[in-house]
C-alpha cells in the first residue's frame, strides 16, 4: 500500500485512539538511526510468489499450528509459541513489547525482524535494536522515511499481512487470530476492531 492511501486511514488511527503524530514521527527518525542494516530485499523475497501464514497471537494459535505452512509471519509474542513449538518463523512484525531473549536466537538464525517504530516504544527501540544481530527492516505507521517502511497495517498481527500483499504472496493465511476475543481491554478492543477493518480492505475475513 502506498503511503498516499494509508494516510487517511492513519489519520483515523490517530483520531480513534488519541495518539500523537509528532511522538510517532520521532520514532520513526530514531529507528532510523538505530538501525545498522536494511533488509528489505531479504523480507521481499521470502514472501514474492509464496504462500503466507500470519500468525497472531491469541490464545487459539497453540491449537492451530496444524495451519501454520509456508512463509511464516509471525506477530510479536506468537514468535516465542512457534519457535518453542519447533517452528521459526520466517519473519516477527514487532513494535517490541512482546520481545524476549528468544528473538535474539531466531534473528541469529535468520528470521527477519520487522521492527516498528510508534510514540509510545522509543524506550525498547533504544534497548533492543543495536543488538539484532541478523536481518531487519524498520517500518513506521506515519510517513515512511529512508529505510523505515510503512507497508499499511496498524497492529503486529495486520501489519504483517499488509507487508505480504505489498510484497506480492502467492496467498495469505491466518492462524491464531481472534478478532471477537471480547476478555481484552478497550485499548485491544479497538486495536481487534482496527484489524478486521484493515484485513478486509485487503480481502480477508478473519
Amino acid at each position: 500500500m502506498n503511503y498516499e492511501d494509508w494516510e487517511p486511514l492513519y489519520n483515523e488511527i490517530l483520531d480513534y485512539f488519541q495518539f500523537d503524530r509528532e511522538a510517532d514521527a520521532e520514532a520513526a527518525v530514531l529507528l532510523g538511526t538505530l538501525l545498522p542494516r536494511d533488509d528489505v530485499a531479504t523480507l521481499e523475497s521470502l514472501i514474492r510468489d509464496r504462500p503466507v501464514t500470519v500468525c497472531g497471537n491469541a490464545p487459539n494459535l497453540l491449537a492451530q499450528l496444524d495451519r501454520v505452512h509456508g512463509v511464516v509471519l509471525a506477530a510479536d509474542a506468537a514468535a516465542d509459541l512457534l519457535y518453542s513449538n519447533g517452528i521459526r518463523p520466517d519473519a516477527v512484525f514487532t513494535d517490541l513489547d512482546g520481545a524476549t531473549e528468544a528473538f535474539f536466537q531466531m534473528n541469529r538464525e535468520g528470521t527477519v525482524m520487522v521492527v516498528h517504530a510508534h510514540g509510545d516504544n522509543m524506550r525498547l527501540l533504544r534497548a533492543w535494536v543495536p543488538d539484532f544481530e541478523g536481518p531487519l527492516v524498520g517500518t513506521t505507521q506515519g510517513r515512511p522515511l529512508p529505510g523505515v517502511y510503512n507497508f499499511g497495517g496498524f497492529s503486529d498481527g495486520d501489519r504483517a499481512a499488509f507487508a505480504a500483499a505489498h510484497f506480492g504472496a502467492g496467498s495469505i493465511e491466518f492462524a491464531g487470530f481472534d478478532l471477537d476475543d471480547d476478555s481484552v481491554d478497550p485499548m485491544k478492543r479497538g486495536k481487534l476492531a482496527w484489524a478486521r477493518r484493515l484485513l478486509a480492505l485487503l480481502g480477508h475475513e478473519v
